[in-house]
């Protein structure tokens, strides 16, 4: 009988440490940073596109990258739920330089991004206009 109730702690404690570890899964990691995207205008590329260039430059720096769809020509880019940038706001889509320094001076101050740091004359870059809106026609999207 003692070795039956036994099993049935064991058992309970098992399965006490199994919820635990989903709970713990749950949690997002930090720091989180987050690029909603319009669907509708096929911004899908651009965010992902973004959100690699993120991991590659911060590593185990950053928690995690999500990638979240959206419509109404939507493209935010927030860390831990702090927008830093919005593309309606901006008029623009963000240069990356400028998104790296933006989430560095957050997360890691001290971080050096080699070529992202360095000064360099300001070009216009046609494909991070609003004008990409333009080509959508869906409906929301300007």
């Amino acid at each position: 009988m003692s070795s039956e109730r036994d099993s049935t702690i064991i058992s309970s404690l098992e399965n006490l440490s199994l919820s635990e570890n989903k709970q713990e899964n749950i949690k997002p990691r930090l720091p989180r940073v987050s690029i909603e995207f319009c669907t509708q205008c096929r911004w899908v590329l651009r965010a992902g596109w973004t959100a690699q260039e993120l991991l590659v430059t911060f590593g185990t720096i950053i928690g995690e990258v999500a990638l979240i769809p959206g419509v109404d020509a939507v493209f935010i880019v927030q860390v831990d739920g702090e927008t830093i940038w919005d593309r309606k706001k901006e008029g623009r889509f963000p240069e990356l330089k400028e998104l790296k320094q933006l989430i560095r001076n957050m997360i890691a101050p001290d971080m050096n991004l080699g070529h992202s740091d360095n000064k360099k004359k300001a070009t216009t870059d046609t494909n991070t206009s609003t004008k990409d809106a333009d080509a959508c026609g869906k409906d929301g999207c300007p």
